[in-house]
């Protein structure tokens, strides 16, 4: 039988070590959004304060002045990234440089982002073309459903002879187009993928 010496321990063991930590919320993914044009300053500040987070990048090609060329790496989504935390960490993340506010509903309460669509971003996006579009919300809805970002789900548009998906982050309210093959498609609702029913981008 345990001596209340031993009982005593083992209280505190449950107050301050492992049986404790199960009490903490699991860090949600959040949107952070910053100042224009400072999405890698922060994300460089963040990183030297060990906050996990992700920006994610498009490349693009730019002609400059002098006829010369060059391919940059910029946000995909402007004006935004996404940090992994617990909501209690907040004001931690504010205290950053160029971070204005983690984006939160109507009740300003911070809003965690479906996990499985930023796992989507992060192990997908390089494996296609991807850049920023206009929002859309409306237009004929449908489903990637192999290759990278599958199950991942849009509005069909045309761009040149390419079909491209374009994918919204609600919550931000930004949209992505991913270039895609009509092999990759499912169509959400009535009807078919016709070419001639989508709209060109």
């Amino acid at each position: 039988m345990a001596s209340l010496g031993q009982r005593i321990v083992e209280s505190k063991q449950t107050l301050f070590g492992k049986s404790a930590s199960h009490s903490l919320p699991e860090p949600r993914w959040f949107a952070l959004y910053t100042t224009s044009r400072h999405e890698k300053r922060v994300a460089q500040h963040l990183a030297q304060r060990q906050i996990e987070h992700y920006l994610p990048l498009y490349r693009s090609a730019r002609k400059w002045a002098d006829g010369s060329k060059v391919v940059l790496d910029l946000p995909l989504f402007p004006g935004y990234l996404f940090v992994h935390i617990r909501r209690t960490e907040r004001v931690r993340v504010l205290e950053v440089p160029g971070a204005l506010a983690v984006v939160g509903g109507s009740g300003r309460e911070p809003i965690p982002m479906p996990d499985e669509a930023i796992e989507s971003l992060r192990t997908g996006l390089h494996l296609r073309s991807v850049e920023p579009h206009p929002l859309l919300m409306v237009g004929k809805r449908a489903r990637i459903r192999s290759g990278a970002l599958a199950g991942m789900e849009g509005i069909v548009v045309r761009k040149k002879n390419s079909l491209r998906v374009v994918l919204t982050l609600e919550y931000i309210q930004r949209s992505i187009a991913v270039e895609v093959s009509a092999d990759d498609l499912e169509p959400l609702g009535c009807g078919h993928l016709s070419e001639t029913a989508i709209p060109n981008a």
